[in-house]
C-alpha cells in the first residue's frame, strides 16, 4: 500500500495475462461452437451419397455426372443395413415460384418425409407433408423462411396458400424453421420442397431406375453406416477389384476437421497467453527482490524483536501471492471487457467458460506462489545482526 504505482505496475503483467487467456479462450471457445451448430443444422451423422462421373477421352467429370444410383440401392440401403436409420432421395432444380403478389427464384427439392428428421428440421408453422402424400403425388409444398418471407411478406402465415412452381399449384402444408446458413454460405431456408413423386410427375422427369440426384443418409455412427453403405454399394455393381462409382461425403468427419482446426488456434493463442503470465510472473519477482532489498532494515528490525525466519517468508510470500492473485482477478474483468469489443467489432462468436475463469485465478495465485518463493526464502534467511547495519 505504501508503493500503489508500483503495485499496480507489478500486476499488469498478470492482468493482461489472464485477460489474454479469457478472452483468447472464449473467442476459440465460440468458434468452435458456431462450427458445432453450423454442422449440427446440416444434421446428424450425415452421409451424402453421390452418383459416379462420366469418362470421356481421358476427360473426367465430377461427382454426380454419371448416374449411378438406382431406386433398387436405395431400398437396398433402408432394408439391408441395420446401421442406417434414415435413407431418402433427394432430387432438385432451380425454378420460379409464384404467389399472387411476388415471385422468387428458389431451389425446388423433391423428397421424402424423413429428410426432415435427417436434417433434425422441425416446422415453424403446419405440419410437413407425409408418406400417403409422397405415395399419391400430391401438390403440396413445404416453403423455406426465406421462400415464405419472399412471396408472402415477414410475420405472415401462408399456411393454406397456393403458390405455383412451373405454373402448376401448389397448395402451402408448412413453412420450415429456420436454418440459417452452411458453413460455405449457402442460405438453408432458400428452398422449396415437395413430395418425391410429384417432382418427377410435375417438376422434372426422372431417370426411370436411375436416381437423378442425391441420396441422403444417416446412421447410428456416420462412420459404421459409410462402411456398410460403400460395401453394399460396391456389391451391387459388381465393383470387384475397380474404383466406386459412387462418392460418399462423411460430413461428420467435415465436422470434425473444423472442430479440430478451431482447437488447434485456440491452444496455440492460449500458449501465447500463457507466456505474457511468464513474464507477468518475472515481473512479479523481480519487484519482491527490489522490495527486500528496500526493507532490508525492516526485516532486520523484526527479527530482533522476535520473528522467526517462516514469519518473514510468509509476509513476502503473501505479498506477491496477493499482488498476482489481484493481478488475476482484474485480468478477468479486462479478459472479459476485451471478448466483448471484439465481439462486437469483428462479429466474432464468444463462449465464456467457468472452469477457465476458476483455473485463470487459481493459476494467478499459483504465479504468486512460484515466483514469490524465492525473494521470501531469501528475505527469511538474512542476519538480523548484518540487516540492522544495512544503509
Amino acid at each position: 500500500m505504501r508503493n500503489k504505482l508500483r503495485s499496480f505496475l507489478t500486476t499488469l503483467g498478470m492482468i493482461f495475462g489472464v485477460g489474454a487467456v479469457i478472452a483468447t479462450v472464449a473467442i476459440g471457445e465460440g468458434a468452435r461452437s458456431a462450427v458445432e451448430a453450423a454442422f449440427a443444422s446440416m444434421g446428424t451423422n450425415l452421409l451424402v451419397v453421390l452418383p459416379g462421373t462420366t469418362t470421356s477421352g481421358g476427360a473426367r467429370g465430377g461427382s454426380g455426372t454419371q448416374p449411378t444410383l438406382t431406386w433398387d440401392d436405395l431400398k437396398a440401403i433402408r432394408s439391408e443395413l441395420p446401421s442406417v436409420r434414415y435413407a431418402v432421395a433427394v432430387l432438385r432444380s432451380g425454378s420460379q415460384v409464384l404467389s399472387e403478389d411476388a415471385n422468387w427464384t428458389t431451389q425446388v427439392q423433391g423428397t421424402e418425409p424423413d429428410f426432415f428428421e435427417i436434417r433434425n428440421w422441425p416446422m415453424l408453422l403446419g405440419t410437413r407433408f407425409t408418406q400417403s402424400d409422397v405415395d399419391a403425388g400430391t401438390k403440396v409444398v413445404v416453403l423455406g423462411a426465406t421462400v415464405a418471407d419472399k412471396l408472402f411478406g415477414p410475420n405472415a402465415n401462408p399456411v393454406g396458400q397456393l403458390v405455383r412452381i412451373r405454373n402448376i399449384p401448389f397448395q402451402v402444408v408448412a413453412v420450415a424453421g429456420r436454418k440459417g446458413q452452411s458453413p460455405f454460405g449457402q442460405d438453408y431456408d432458400d428452398a422449396v420442397f415437395i413430395p418425391l413423386t410429384t417432382y418427377m410427375a410435375k417438376v422434372q422427369g426422372g431417370l426411370q431406375k436411375f436416381i437423378a440426384g442425391q441420396i441422403l443418409i444417416t446412421g447410428v455412427t456416420a462412420a459404421r453406416a459409410e462402411t456398410d453403405v460403400t460395401a453394399l454399394l460396391r456389391d451391387r455393381h459388381n465393383l470387384r477389384g475397380g474404383d466406386d462409382d459412387f462418392s460418399i461425403r462423411n460430413l461428420a468427419e467435415v465436422a470434425s476437421a473444423q472442430e479440430e482446426s478451431s482447437r488447434t488456434v485456440s491452444l496455440l493463442l492460449a500458449i501465447v497467453a500463457g507466456v505474457s503470465l511468464l513474464v507477468g510472473g518475472i515481473g512479479i519477482m523481480n519487484i519482491m527482490l527490489v522490495s527486500v532489498t528496500e526493507r532490508t532494515r525492516e526485516i532486520g528490525t523484526r527479527m530482533a524483536i522476535g520473528a522467526r525466519g517462516m514469519d518473514i517468508l510468509m509476509q513476502f510470500l503473501v505479498e506477491a501471492v496477493t499482488l498476482a492473485t489481484l493481478g488475476g482477478l482484474l485480468g478477468i474483468a479486462f479478459g472479459v471487457l476485451t471478448a466483448r469489443w471484439m465481439t462486437s467489432l469483428f462479429h466474432w462468436p464468444v463462449l465464456f467458460r467457468a472452469d477457465v475463469i476458476l483455473v485463470s485465478v487459481v493459476f494467478s495465485a499459483l504465479v504468486g506462489v512460484v515466483f514469490g518463493l524465492y525473494p521470501a526464502q531469501k528475505a527469511s534467511r538474512l542476519d538480523p545482526i548484518e540487516a540492522l547495519r544495512f544503509e
